[in-house]
């Protein structure tokens, strides 16, 4: 696989599997190097990005950052650039102060159910980081939940990480009550971070180091379970929209294929970091996605 190439072997794999490869070669023709002008114009009004990447150890962590509008930017054709990173408490910041560490980011805007992933190198500048892109695309708007962007915000920074080998009660309510969280995985030549979103419920905790969650039927191109296929790393992260909190989590990642072609994803934890007030905004309650299906069904 080249830098450049849509797919590696493992999402191969699973297209195959599920029967999608025409409909993945097809919808594949959108991811190409380049930051488009309307890419670069939704980049401006976000106020959140999330990235994902491995540390040095190696584990991998999914870590948002966020801004004043603005605070990301297009700053060349194939480049975005970020005022601002990880507080140093993130375990992604170590990572991300090192040249051409592998990352995959996605902005997600919940007020227009818009969202668009760059995946690249990132390196770090005076101002925070620039990234070079060597994917870039837009998914489609199912199961974002919309929010809107309260005025305002909270005053002062975030409280220290807390860390952990096991869920507490407190972030098991927190995963419970959660219909979005972010997926960050790895593969040979880089990284990506993507979106999962659903009714609450959708994520269940089976046990203070296991989570499980269905696959809901997406783009087809299957680039987190194609990563999982080959490296079964993997970093949640969850946020609570309202006090700004961050749960993130590391440890890996299988995926479950029934024979009536539904998947389940199966969610190992090593490590869990909880931040309060890792995020200044306050977003409204959530119009659910209809494209979420039922609990239940």
């Amino acid at each position: 696989m080249t830098p450049h190439a849509p797919y590696h072997h493992g999402s191969r794999a699973v297209q195959d599997l599920v029967g999608v490869r025409e409909l993945a070669d097809h919808v594949g023709r959108s991811i190409g190097p380049g930051i488009r002008p309307v890419a670069a114009a939704f980049l401006e009004l976000q106020p959140m990005l999330v990235i994902g990447g491995a540390d040095p150890a190696g584990a991998v962590w999914a870590s948002l950052l966020t801004g004043a509008p603005g605070f990301v930017r297009a700053t060349g054709p194939r480049q975005m650039s970020v005022a601002g990173s990880p507080g140093e408490g993130d375990p992604l910041a170590p990572a991300l102060a090192q040249e051409g560490t592998p990352v995959g980011t996605i902005a997600l805007d919940p007020r227009t159910r818009r969202r668009m992933r760059l995946n690249g190198r990132a390196r770090p500048t005076p101002r925070g980081l620039a990234i070079e892109a060597d994917q870039v695309f837009s998914n489609c708007p199912k199961y974002i939940q919309k929010r809107e962007l309260l005025p305002g915000g909270r005053s002062g920074g975030p409280s220290t990480p807390t860390h952990g080998a096991e869920l507490t009660d407190e972030q098991r309510t927190l995963i419970a009550a959660a219909d979005t969280f972010f997926l960050a995985t790895v593969h040979a030549h880089g990284a990506d971070a993507s979106h999962r979103g659903g009714n609450p419920g959708f994520v269940h905790v089976t046990s203070p180091t296991e989570l499980t969650w269905r696959d809901y039927p997406g783009n087809s191109m299957f680039l987190t379970l194609g990563n999982l296929a080959t490296d079964p790393r993997a970093g949640l992260l969850f946020l609570d929209w309202t006090t700004g909190t961050t749960l993130q989590l590391t440890g890996t990642a299988r995926t479950d294929h029934a024979a009536d072609g539904s998947r389940t994803l199966r969610f190992t934890l090593t490590e869990a970091v909880l931040t309060p007030s890792a995020s200044p905004w306050q977003w409204s309650a959530p119009d659910y996605s209809p494209a979420n299906p039922r609990q239940g069904d």
